[in-house]
């Protein structure tokens, strides 16, 4: 348990303890404050069922033993406790698992399959085992209604009807089911069948019935039904989760157990809602959102409004971006189901400090395998692979020494770097042998290193420099266990000259359930084009959202109280297409010129001439809650304000050894500056200062790390890697920037695009060819599409060479040069790396499936056909674009 470096100042203080509490898979973290402000920083196993039933109770208990504050044998005093704020994991387990409760599916009759059809596409093209993800729902009850879409009824809900759908229901409960969900096709417009259903269910005696247009009041079937029957598969679930939480609370012994109006829970959007409000469809993100806040939170008190967050654990790595606003994606899979509910706009990439290293024979591989916790990475001493971690280990950048002695298989042995260094010879020996490179032991492990940090740097660059951020103007926030072990190297390939890491950082995302606030959203859908007529009919719409909203906040949202706040969004999107952006609801001119800069920034163009469509609105009620200051610290007045280091290490970095000074930070003061090669150590983790860094503590106590010179060093480690032979490591590190461009071109195509096979099926792909017309990466798109596009491209070489301008794109579908069937019509783009070059250096290219191509009969292929020209159009390497202007 670690205290705060300083109590806060008498008026900073609150009337009772508060705790933070992040519940992950593996630790429960707890970040607690006393009335005097002082804080302590506690960490426990999540599951212990020998000791205890309830990691977070128990960990409230143990702080509160460990202060004095109760005796062992006695309860929780609920009356000193103001807040417990909480994220949690049990849900997305539960999801992952497939450990939900049993739910009933009510759907409009010929749907029952819908949801397990989807969208048709496949979960991995490439796998010759195809597994669909298993759907969350146990049996189908399908409704004889049908609602068209101006809500006519096609087929109404007769009581004969009615009683049918009553005894199927009956049936499921009967069998044990107690959760249900109703979809029924147009119900988030038109309810009343939806209601009826409803109605039905809850007089049987369903403890859970999720009705599609209050989950999710948007167009669409298919994610409306899965995120319906995701909240009724959870919901039961997260609701016997909070009793528990409140019974452990109040004592076993307790007669009754009652609502605790003290408890909150984080939401995947970002904002805490009290216990009894939080639902299975917004606690997804719970733990990880709260690492977004408390990232967002203590890098605005550092005077930092513009952040990339780096939560790096030991399985994987997410990453966000904010600039002034929470980023929210709105539509999004989880564990193979799609959920249309608003959540942190998180990237996530297999690459954590357990990824295993590999040598194929060609290339080194980190990841996507984890070692996990057990055996954990080779250095653990429990016979594990080696991994990231192990590459830290023995480049000197993780000390035994520094770190926590729980580790051996009785788990109290240091960090193993005999067992390590003794791995990275063997491993350095194979790929000698299959490369004669001579690379050194600690050269391999630098190699593995730089891909990992290539890795997690292309995640980043899909959230910010992908999407047309600059990330120059950004500073990196690293979290987790292992981010500050990378900060640098991260930051040097991105481009960023700033680092920030709070002293919180081991325990961010707990931190900033303490720091969020209490948040309500509502979305309607509304599907009407952008005009003056629409404007007062938003107005009225939004005014109805508050209505509902206000109802469920303590406090009166209607009263314009001065710590509730209103937000109003509207998602925007071209006619026909299905890329919709979210605006600030303001005036049709002020939308449409705010829609236009973030399509043209996204997308690299606008369609001046086509009209815009609300497809919804969304109206966001923020309750400010009391949120704690940082304490500021004081300079020493000591002579002897200097930091000292407590030891000198050997750690190899920049294709050489350094040695390199240890501090501790607890010893550190403001203005204290340390320059790279460092390693600054603390209870939570180590950072490391590389070469060409300064890192500084500011008043708060956050290190802040800068770039000392603008030598962009992994340039120059690059260029002077290049050689006529391939180098595994750099084969690697170009293999993922090349794959992340082609899936870069597939999101954009998909999201721009006006067909159902190209947006929904996702039957496309997308490549990028060499000079001569050879695959050089391709993202994971359609194998038919892959294996002859590269025909259809050296085709263009052949016909057209020394004609090709930057700007052009050519199409084609023609069978004779690499073509598939004639629907399948490919985009090709020659890319000049230096102007005034004759010849292209690189070829981008995508094939689509048009669903129209003419011909004797719809589709393809038809079977009375004798030429090619009575299947369709033939297209052979057409100019469609010269100059960037469609001719």
């Amino acid at each position: 348990m670690t205290p705060s470096p300083k109590p806060l100042s008498p008026s900073q203080k609150c009337s009772g303890w508060q705790f933070w509490i992040d519940r992950g898979g593996t630790f429960t973290d707890i970040v607690a404050q006393a009335p005097d402000g002082e804080r302590f920083v506690h960490k426990l196993l999540s599951e212990n069922p020998e000791r205890y039933a309830d990691a977070p109770v128990q960990g409230i208990r143990e702080v509160l033993i460990a202060q004095g504050v109760i005796s062992a044998d006695e309860p929780v005093p609920l009356e000193q406790i103001d807040a417990i704020k909480m994220g949690t994991t049990v849900a997305t387990n539960a999801l992952l698992e497939r450990k939900g409760d049993r739910v009933v599916l009510a759907i409009t009759e010929g749907f029952a399959d819908a949801l397990k059809i989807g969208y048709q596409n496949r979960p991995d093209l490439f796998a010759l085992h195809i597994q669909r993800p298993e759907v969350v729902y146990e049996t189908v009850v399908e409704v004889p209604e049908r609602l068209d879409a101006h809500g006519t009824v096609e087929i109404g809900l007769t009581p004969e009807r009615l009683e049918r759908v009553r005894s199927q229901l009956q049936a499921a409960y009967d069998h044990g089911i107690r959760s249900c969900a109703v979809v029924l096709m147009h119900g988030y417009r038109y309810p009343d069948h939806e209601n009826s259903v409803a109605a039905i269910a809850q007089k049987i005696g369903f403890t859970q019935v999720s009705v599609s247009h209050k989950i999710s009041p948007l167009m669409k079937l298919v994610g409306r039904g899965d995120t319906t029957t995701v909240d009724a598969y959870l919901s039961p679930i997260l609701r016997r989760y909070v009793a528990q939480v409140e019974r452990e609370l109040q004592g076993r012994a307790a007669e009754s157990v009652k609502p605790i109006n003290q408890l909150f829970f984080m939401q995947s959007n970002g904002g805490l809602t009290a216990a009894a409000d939080f639902q299975g469809k917004d606690s997804i993100l719970s733990g990880p959102a709260g690492g977004i806040v408390g990232a967002v939170q203590t890098c605005g008190a550092a005077g930092f409004d513009k952040i990339v967050t780096f939560d790096m654990g030991g399985t994987s790595t997410d990453v966000a971006r904010y600039a002034g606003e929470y980023e929210r994606q709105f539509e999004t899979t989880v564990a193979g189901v799609r959920l249309r509910a608003p959540m942190m706009a998180i990237h996530t990439v297999a690459a954590g400090g357990g990824s295993i290293l590999q040598f194929d024979g060609q290339r080194y591989r980190v990841g996507p395998d984890s070692a996990g916790a057990n055996p954990g990475p080779a250095a653990y001493g429990r016979g594990g692979p080696l991994t990231v971690t192990d590459c830290n280990v023995m480049l000197g950048k993780l000390q035994p020494a520094f770190f926590p002695q729980v580790f051996g298989s009785d788990g109290d042995r240091p960090l193993d770097t005999s067992i390590v260094q003794e791995k990275f010879i063997r491993l350095a020996q194979e790929i000698d042998a299959a490369m004669a490179d001579g690379r050194l032991p600690e050269e391999v492990a630098a190699g593995f290193l730089a891909i990992a940090v290539e890795t997690m740097a292309n995640a980043i660059k899909k959230i910010s420099i992908q999407r047309g951020y600059d990330l120059t103007e950004y500073v990196l926030c690293c979290f987790g266990g292992a981010g500050g072990q990378h900060a640098c190297l991260i930051a040097e390939s991105l481009g960023m000259s700033r680092i920030f890491i709070h002293p919180y950082a081991g325990v961010l995302s707990a931190f900033g359930m303490g720091l969020a606030d209490q948040r309500k959203i509502a979305e309607r859908a509304i599907e009407a084009t952008l005009e003056p007529a629409l404007q007062p009919q938003l107005e009225q719409v939004f005014s109805e959202l508050s209505t509902e909203l206000s109802t469920e906040l303590e406090s009166d949202a209607a009263a314009d109280l001065p710590n509730v706040s209103q937000v109003k969004t509207a998602r925007l999107r071209y006619a026909g297409t299905d890329s919709p952006l979210v605006v600030t609801f303001d005036s049709l001119e002020e939308m449409k010129r705010d829609f236009e800069t973030q399509h043209r920034q996204q997308f690299g163009f606008i369609l001046a001439d086509k009209p815009l469509v609300v497809e919804a609105i969304a109206l966001e009620i923020i309750e400010k809650m009391p949120i704690p200051p940082e304490p500021v610290l004081e300079r020493s007045r000591s002579k002897d304000i200097e930091p000292k280091s407590i030891e000198t290490v050997r750690i190899y970095t920049k294709e050489q050894w350094h040695d390199a000074p240890v501090f501790q930070r607890d010893s550190l003061q403001p203005g204290n500056a340390i320059e790279g090669p460092a390693l600054i150590i603390e209870p939570t983790g180590t950072n490391v200062v590389e070469p060409n860094w300064s890192a500084k503590v500011n008043e708060l106590g956050g290190l802040v790390f800068e770039k000392l010179a603008k030598v962009d060093d992994k340039n120059s480690e690059i260029v002077a890697m290049v050689s006529d032979s391939p180098d595994p490591v750099l084969l690697e590190i170009f293999n993922g920037v090349f794959g992340a461009i082609a899936d870069q071109m597939g999101l954009t195509l998909q999201k721009t695009s006006y067909s159902v096979n190209i947006k929904e099926r996702l039957d496309f792909s997308c490549a990028i060819f060499d000079s001569r017309g050879q695959l050089v990466a391709n993202a994971p798109h359609m194998p038919v599409h892959l294996g002859s596009m590269g025909e259809s491209v050296l085709a263009l070489t052949r016909a057209r060479l020394g004609r090709l301008k930057s700007g052009d794109v050519y199409i084609s579908n023609n069978p004779y040069n690499g073509g598939t069937h004639l629907p399948d019509i490919t985009a090709i783009s020659p890319v000049f790396l230096t102007p005034g070059d004759r010849s292209p250096s690189f070829y981008v290219a995508s094939r689509g499936h048009h669903a129209d191509i003419g011909g004797i009969t719809p589709g393809s292929m038809p079977p009375t056909s004798t030429s090619i020209d009575q299947e369709g159009i033939l297209l052979d390497n057409h100019l469609l674009v010269r100059d960037g202007e469609f001719l």
